[in-house]
């Protein structure tokens, strides 16, 4: 999908502003007024980010961030307002806005901003992929190939997990090499790193082997 610059404000004269500068980004735009609308024709597959004002009849624009978090839409998101303070700039930005700029702000301040908000979005992206396509690699493990990644990454040499597992020092080189091709992992450190990304954590089965899961 093209990446577009959503703008929600009840304001039309700030829908409409905002909307002209935009565009003379070469990008594509789309306004709505009230946070409801926005809703409505949103989904997790939008990409781009969001102008969001904070205050507006119904909905705020906090309310839609939490509501777009939890259906799973990462749409980087800066807020404008003519009534901020602190403690709602801090609410803001802990939840996940990547900036909060108080009305009027300046077009090259704004511009500035969407570029930013923008690659946020993309590195995002490119972050969420390599996720899916490690817990795809991870899925296509067999469960003793799990047990025997889940050591490897902690630590264990091979006569260690041969005895943890009850197999042969031979049979665990087999498997390692096993993990290594199905996770694309170039080396150990490699493979390391992407049970770090997975967030894996062991867990003993009824046999004693360890299972690493992915967390959440």
């Amino acid at each position: 999908m093209d990446e577009t610059v959503f703008i929600v404000d009840d304001d039309v004269s700030v829908r409409e502003g905002l909307a002209e500068l935009v565009e003379s980004l070469g990008l594509p735009v789309r306004v709505f007024a009230s946070a409801q609308e926005f809703l409505a024709h949103i989904d997790e597959e939008a990409v781009g980010c969001l102008v969001l004002d904070v205050y507006m009849p119904g909905m705020t624009g906090l309310d839609l961030q939490r509501e777009l978090k939890a259906k799973n839409v990462h749409l980087p998101i800066i807020f404008l307002t003519g009534h901020g303070d602190i403690p709602m700039t801090v609410h803001a930005l802990k939840s996940g806005a990547v900036h909060f700029l108080t009305k009027p702000v300046r077009e090259q301040e704004l511009m500035e901003v969407i570029r930013q908000a923008l690659e946020v979005d993309r590195a995002a992206r490119l972050q969420r992929a390599e996720l899916q396509e490690l817990r795809r690699r991870l899925e296509s493990l067999t469960r003793r190939q799990r047990s025997v990644m889940s050591l490897v990454v902690s630590g264990y040499l091979n006569k260690q997990i041969a005895h943890e597992l009850g197999t042969s020092e031979r049979t665990v080189k087999l498997y390692r090499g096993q993990v290594m091709r199905k996770m694309a992992a170039q080396s150990f450190a490699d493979l390391v790193k992407q049970a770090e990304k997975l967030g894996l954590r062991v867990e003993a089965d009824l046999n004693s082997s360890m299972v690493p899961r992915a967390c959440g």
